[in-house]
């Protein structure tokens, strides 16, 4: 958990296969703890051919069977369905919007939020901004992508500073 967020919370990403790859693993947390996820993250990545979205969007109902009896991920079968949808709904993303990321960053107007927290229980769960693309998520057939799970997103992609203000990690004012 340490190396991860010295080394990748909150750092900005714009590349569209890193941020399918966030969609998902923020979806299968929900009601999990992210540690959880993050140590069948490597598994994922196999599974999921490396989160590249044109792949796993061909994965198909014998496919899904067989991920379900994969104890290296997490066994939910909404969850995992909703892997393929979203891998599909990304795709449609790309093709009328050009990228996941021009999308996804055109809620924090396309530069990070820089928040200014002393203590973690100010940070929020969910803001307008995570609200937002909560609603264009589902509109567009996304799943698992609740204005919870998109501020952690929006918060692991770095489309949100949410260091606290004394972390090493916090941008500069």
């Amino acid at each position: 958990m340490q190396a991860y967020h010295d080394d990748e919370w909150g750092v900005p990403v714009h590349d569209d296969v890193r941020l399918f790859e966030f969609v998902v693993l923020e979806g299968a947390q929900a009601g999990l703890s992210w540690s959880t996820i993050l140590n069948k993250r490597d598994r994922y990545r196999q599974v999921f051919a490396g989160f590249d979205p044109a792949r796993v969007a061909e994965l198909d109902e014998a496919a899904i069977a067989s991920l379900l009896t994969d104890p290296g991920i997490v066994r939910n079968r909404a969850k995992v369905k909703a892997t393929v949808g979203n891998a599909r709904a990304t795709l449609a993303v790309q093709a009328a919007e050009g990228s996941l990321d021009a999308l996804l960053w055109s809620f924090v107007d396309n530069e990070p939020v820089r928040n200014r927290w002393v203590t973690a229980a100010e940070t929020p769960a969910s803001t307008p901004a995570s609200e937002a693309m909560s609603r264009e998520l589902r509109r567009r057939g996304f799943r698992f992508v609740g204005p919870t799970i998109c501020y952690a997103l929006m918060q692991a992609t770095g489309m949100v500073d949410d260091h606290l203000s004394d972390c090493f990690r916090a941008s500069p004012d």
